[in-house]
């Protein structure tokens, strides 16, 4: 007689452990099927947290207001005791990503207002020509790391010249993301000195382009001709914001993509050969494997009833935007890379009225960037064992710590035989 192995009592790995970030999908897929609003301490100060899952829930959580993202407004004490109120003590802690409407409904205006088509159509340009260039330069080598060398410059390199930033600060710029979104909990109390960081470089951009504005975003968004008036600290928090957007997170999204058609060759060679896939594959790696792993910190304004979860006033919710991007109840074959998947959209940038607001840059960054790596470098392969592809330890953010690869296969290793 065969004795059947019995269930597993709980997720496969710990939320949010070293483990869990090498492989998210395996306890997301777990916690969908068996507890899709789940209880569990997270890391920083052991505070009680729910964890949302399933799509229908995670879209739900999003659209509804009584899931507040002002945290230091709502949030229990022993939330705000932890230091997890984004940015707190920085003009970021008003910021557009993490205050509710009425306030919102104005900073959005703004900055949505800058996002005229014609600026699109300009940064379609911008985005060709800046990869192009980098093209070129990783052209000139046999091997060259993707994080670094194509999607950290390509993303540094439309950001500098949409916002008419100096390029020289990127690196600056990452290291206080770093620092603002740390992947180990005893850093926590160093997250506000990289979001103050942050505002500090978007304070000059916005005072520099005062003074001497320009065909730029920046520009835009301090001239605005919306009717609303706001303060250099609101207009600091919204290049702030877009600095954030458009740098880190495309680098990762690129990576990400990159990884997944390297895994998938076949949908690599679908992608190579028909240019009307560019867009909707960009659609797709993002649901497969997108940048963004949850939205940040939901608190709710009063006791909600979520799938049949009693969440008490102040209870601090985290929506688990990859697992919903996975969920078998909303995409057929959900673990799948299917370039022409059609049907459902995902949420990789999350939904309602805090969607990301560099949601159309990225977009049209992949776009053009993923497709035209693979169309250079028909051969491109990995340049290392694939068990030594990591991912970074954060819980909010989806990013590869190197990517190495070479233009052939013949190239492959050469770099450490020489």
């Amino acid at each position: 007689m065969t004795l059947s192995t019995p269930a597993p009592v709980g997720p496969p790995t710990a939320l949010f452990s070293p483990e869990y970030y090498q492989d998210p999908h395996t306890t997301l897929a777990w916690l969908r099927e068996n507890s899709p609003v789940h209880e569990f301490r997270f890391p920083v100060g052991e505070v009680r947290t729910w964890l949302v899952t399933r799509y229908d829930d995670v879209k739900a959580v999003l659209a509804d207001q009584r899931y507040s993202t002002e945290a230091g407004t709502w949030g229990n004490a022993e939330f705000r005791a932890a230091g997890l109120v984004a940015a707190e003590g920085t003009l970021l802690e008003r910021g557009i990503t993490v205050v509710d409407p009425p306030y919102h409904t104005r900073l959005r205006r703004r900055a949505m207002g800058a996002f005229t088509t014609r600026r699109v159509e300009q940064w379609r340009t911008t985005v060709r020509e800046q990869v192009g260039r980098i093209l070129d330069d990783c052209a000139s080598r046999e091997t060259f790391d993707v994080m670094d060398d194509y999607a950290g410059e390509v993303a540094a390199g439309v950001l500098g010249e949409i916002l008419g930033m100096r390029i020289e600060r990127h690196r600056e710029l990452v290291s206080a993301l770093n620092a603002a979104f740390p992947s180990d909990p005893a850093l926590i109390h160093k997250a506000p000195e990289g979001f103050a960081r942050i505002c500090e470089y978007a304070a000059e951009l916005v005072a520099e382009k005062r003074g001497r504005p320009a065909d730029d975003l920046t520009s835009a968004l301090i001239q605005g001709d919306d009717g609303v008036r706001l303060t250099e600290d609101e207009l600091t928090g919204i290049v702030a914001a877009v600095i954030m957007g458009g740098s880190d997170t495309v680098r990762g999204f690129i990576g990400n993509a990159v990884l997944s058609l390297l895994d998938h060759p076949d949908q690599a060679g679908l992608l190579r050969t028909d240019p009307r896939l560019a867009e909707p594959a960009v659609e797709e790696l993002l649901r497969y494997d997108g940048a963004l792993s949850t939205a940040l910190f939901r608190v709710t304004t009063e006791e909600v009833e979520l799938a049949g979860t009693t969440l008490p006033a102040g209870a601090p919710v985290i929506v688990g935007l990859l697992a919903a991007n996975r969920d078998p109840r909303r995409f057929e074959r959900p673990d799948l890379l299917d370039l022409r998947r059609t049907g459902h959209r995902h949420v990789g940038f999350g939904h309602g009225l805090h969607n990301c607001l560099g949601a159309a840059l990225a977009r049209l960054e992949g776009a053009i960037a993923i497709p035209a790596l693979f169309e250079r470098f028909p051969e491109l392969t990995l340049d290392a064992p694939r068990d030594d592809v990591r991912y970074i330890d954060n819980w909010a953010i989806r990013r590869l710590v190197a990517l190495p690869v070479a233009v052939s296969a013949k190239s492959a290793g050469r770099s450490e035989r020489s």
